[in-house]
């Protein structure tokens, strides 16, 4: 028998609501020694989204390899493993299946210890799963409203814009030239033209997939 902890953590998290990697681990062998297991290895998942299933993660997918009959899962909290309420029944029924053990720190430990275990699972995953959306929510209406006001939000400067810097707060622009070169880009493709074409076109040095992502944002804004 083997058993495993497991660890996840996202940067944005971690450092907005510590949840670190350290105090997962802590928790996990604190709990391991409490019930005398003796841990195998503890898997370390770092800047991995929880919106992404826990097969699909490098760390994650290595666990599921690894697991055989009779083995123990030990995850310091519910949404550190699973994207949503369904992820989480999937990923429990095909644990069961295969005779491996899931305990869940901040649901009381084992999952299977009870015959309440699945609807306390629906629940807390639903529950997480809610919380999950309420962030991404409010992190987009902070986006949109940056963007409505016309404030930078970082990364790489977009084609058509130039960046300004006003009460320590970065502005877009628009750049002259590269708004007709804009234009430009809009009737070309119209015509038919290719992407390859309408870059050399453009008058500025700047790959066919810049101009495609030039044409999708027109697009989704329109």
């Amino acid at each position: 028998m083997a058993i495993f902890g497991y660890c996840r953590v996202s940067t944005g998290r971690q450092a907005k609501f510590g949840e670190s990697l350290d105090v997962q681990q802590r928790q996990i062998r604190g709990y391991a020694d409490m019930h005398a297991f003796d841990v195998t290895d503890i898997m370390i998942e770092e800047g991995v989204s929880g919106s992404i299933p826990i097969d699909q993660r490098p760390i994650g997918r290595a666990l599921v390899a690894r697991i055989q009959r009779g083995d123990i899962i030990i995850a310091a909290k519910l949404d550190r493993m699973f994207r949503s309420a369904l992820d989480a029944l999937q990923i429990v029924a095909r644990l069961k299946e295969k005779g491996v053990t899931l305990h869940l720190l901040d649901l009381g430990g084992d999952m299977a210890a009870n015959g309440f275990s699945k609807t306390f699972l629906t629940i807390a995953a639903a529950f997480a799963e809610a919380e999950r959306d309420r962030i991404r929510e409010r992190i987009s209406q902070v986006k949109a409203d940056q963007k409505e006001r016309g404030h930078f939000l970082g990364g790489a400067r977009p084609f058509g814009y130039h960046i300004i810097v006003e009460a320590k707060k970065k502005r877009l622009i628009p750049d002259e030239a590269e708004q007709a070169s804009i234009v430009r880009m809009v009737a070309m493709r119209a015509a038919g033209k290719s992407l390859r074409d309408i870059a050399a076109a453009s008058g500025f040095n700047i790959s066919h997939m810049a101009v495609k992502k030039v044409l999708d944002q027109l697009r989704e804004s329109a």
